[in-house]
């Protein structure tokens, strides 16, 4: 596998498949090996051909972050780094430590203030009224009001964090990443056992938009330093993973068009001087025709290959803009891809629309269709075995979810 050096480097911090999807752009456009910083020494990135791999389980502690990058970047001088946190901690740790990081640290985020305004999801809804964004039914839930409060949606319905990560920072044996609600009993309980756990902002309670898997879009965007935006995105959700931790993250996305959501979500993140990645979660909502957006990440999400094997390498929108000044005007993606992260059988059997499996099963035909974690040349037997491994569980997890 040929690698080159440039006189930049990538520096990605995590270690799943959000880390291998953002090496592997990397090293298709510049073919540079990625320098990735993970707590523990695992994941698709661990034993690649295209990573350097180190492990700091400490790395989520301020001093030992400050110190591990700048270390880093002490030896490598010679070399402008792109930093990139291929999750919500870590995104949050470098713009919180920006000013502390060394020079040679190129660093694609927005700042503080505007950090902490979006990531409270209350905030971000407010932005999203005052934008005429649609977004679902909501209920603010604080603490102090214990069980004496009322909706003005029924059952069922979501409930999950207005934060995050100060909600992942608290761990309980039955912690979800979001939560369908039943009934009032189930909704008391769990709301007890996340403040039960540490958790102290508030909670997000929602109207339950109908439909499965196949309503979900997410979009992804790159805005430049100017916080002009570059480039939008749209993946089409045909099934996501069901696993309690997993639930929500995308398992198969097919690319799709759709101009007056590009443009709507563009003139938002213009407004706000936006910069960097971003990453929408939507859900189209038949029973009045809007696509409703959930929240922004303020990063590429895990699936970010989608983009990348659609033919808009997201490396080498986020270089161009940032180490050579190049701009590479505006570009909403209109061509159809199939991604996916699990076997494609599981796809055609859990995907209940017809019409849908017939589409995966043309792209594929057409060759229009990429799992991410399996690179041409990067085939270290242990790495791939362990991929194989992985794939192979997908079956166990889907059947044990959703019961074929």
């Amino acid at each position: 596998m040929k690698i080159e050096e440039k006189e930049f480097m990538a520096v990605l911090l995590g270690s799943d498949i959000n880390t291998y999807s953002m090496a592997r752009a990397f090293h298709e456009a510049y073919q540079i090996k990625s320098k990735v910083i993970g707590k523990f020494y695992t994941g698709p990135s661990y034993q690649s051909k295209i990573v350097d791999f180190y492990a700091r389980p400490d790395i989520d502690q301020k001093e030992v972050f400050v110190k591990v990058l700048n270390d880093f970047a002490t030896q490598h001088s010679n070399k402008k780094l792109i930093l990139l946190g291929c999750g919500d901690n870590y995104v949050r740790q470098i713009i919180e430590n920006r000013d502390e990081l060394a020079s040679n640290y190129i660093i694609p985020y927005i700042d503080q203030d505007l950090m902490e305004t979006l990531i409270k999801k209350e905030a971000f809804y407010e932005m999203c009224e005052k934008h005429g964004i649609s977004y679902p039914k909501t209920f603010i839930y604080r603490q102090e009001m214990g069980n004496d409060f009322t909706t003005d949606f029924d059952f069922p319905m979501i409930l999950k964090p207005s934060n995050s990560v100060d909600y992942f920072a608290h761990e309980f044996p039955t912690q979800n990443k979001v939560y369908k609600i039943k009934n009032r009993e189930e909704l008391e309980s769990v709301i007890h056992d996340i403040y039960e756990a540490g958790y102290s902002d508030t909670l997000i309670l929602q109207d339950f938009i109908p439909g499965d898997d196949t309503y979900m879009h997410v979009m992804t965007c790159y805005s430049d330093q100017n916080g002009k935006v570059k480039l939008m995105c749209l993946g089409h959700t045909m099934l996501e993973e069901h696993t309690p931790h997993g639930i929500g993250n995308h398992a198969v996305i097919i690319n799709e068009y759709n101009e007056p959501l590009a443009n709507q979500l563009k003139e938002f993140l213009e407004s706000i001087h936006y910069v960097g990645f971003s990453n929408f979660d939507i859900k189209y909502d038949e029973r009045n025709d809007t696509y409703n957006v959930f929240e922004i990440n303020l990063r590429q999400g895990r699936s970010n290959f989608y983009v990348t094997g659609a033919g808009y390498n997201l490396a080498k929108y986020l270089v161009e803009d940032t180490i050579y000044g190049q701009d590479t005007g505006f570009t909403i993606s209109n061509k159809e891809h199939l991604w996916s992260m699990i076997p494609l059988k599981i796809a055609y059997t859990y995907v209940k629309n017809p019409d849908y499996v017939q589409q995966m099963k043309r792209l594929v035909k057409s060759k229009q269709f990429v799992n991410p974690l399996f690179y041409k040349g990067d085939n270290h037997f242990i790495r791939f075995l362990k991929e194989k491994r992985r794939q192979l569980r997908q079956f166990g997890n889907f059947k044990k979810y959703l019961g074929k």
